[in-house]
């Protein structure tokens, strides 16, 4: 007889997704993963195929209900310096509610891409590249509307803005202060004056 699943899958990726993003893969053992989803160890390699597998599809969960949601939302705004400031407030207050310390999941997993096979890769380069994406686009409209300096170059501004998002995310995971990662967000914003 096949196997069938008795599970919600949605439900048991969103609680991998949680023991993942708080303790990292290689540290997130198949007891924990077990213990998190209240799923077999039998089942969990039947419907996910292992940890690897279970690990890309928590990855690819975040990055969905988080990144992607939020560019979403910040693309919705209007006013492009609006649009980075808001992106960077967002950032600071989400890392600042942080109480588990858990920091950016996908910021995360960059850090340890030597671990993870070419899929998590592709996420993470994706991921960040989108984000690099939004920041070019917001600085090129900027100065479209003459709000920035034509001086300043998008593609160089925009990745020293993913390195300061990614710094606000690595550092306030226990590193710097609420003041220490409002500094880096308020210096974002001097960068593009």
């Amino acid at each position: 007889m096949p196997w069938e699943k008795s599970f919600d899958e949605e439900a048991a990726v969103g609680k991998a997704m949680e023991v993942f993003w708080e303790k990292g893969f290689e540290p997130a053992s198949m007891a924990d993963l077990i213990a998190a989803t209240g799923i077999t160890r039998g089942s969990l390699y039947n419907a996910f195929g292992g940890k690897e597998q279970l690990f890309v599809k928590a990855l690819q969960k975040y990055d969905q209900d988080n990144r992607c949601a939020i560019l979403a939302e910040m693309e919705g705004i209007d006013d492009p310096k609006r649009a980075i400031a808001a992106l960077f407030d967002g950032i600071v207050e989400e890392t600042v509610a942080d109480s588990r310390k858990k920091g950016c999941f996908l910021v995360n997993t960059a850090s340890e891409l030597m671990t993870h096979g070419e899929e998590v890769n592709h996420i993470v380069r994706r991921g960040l590249l989108e984000i690099e994406a939004f920041f070019r686009r917001n600085v090129e409209i900027a100065q479209a509307r003459k709000q920035m300096p034509d001086s300043l170059e998008p593609e160089a501004v925009a990745k020293a803005l993913v390195a300061m998002t990614a710094a606000i995310r690595l550092l306030g995971r226990g590193m710097y202060d609420e003041s220490s990662l409002k500094s880096i967000a308020a210096q974002a914003q001097r960068l593009l004056d």
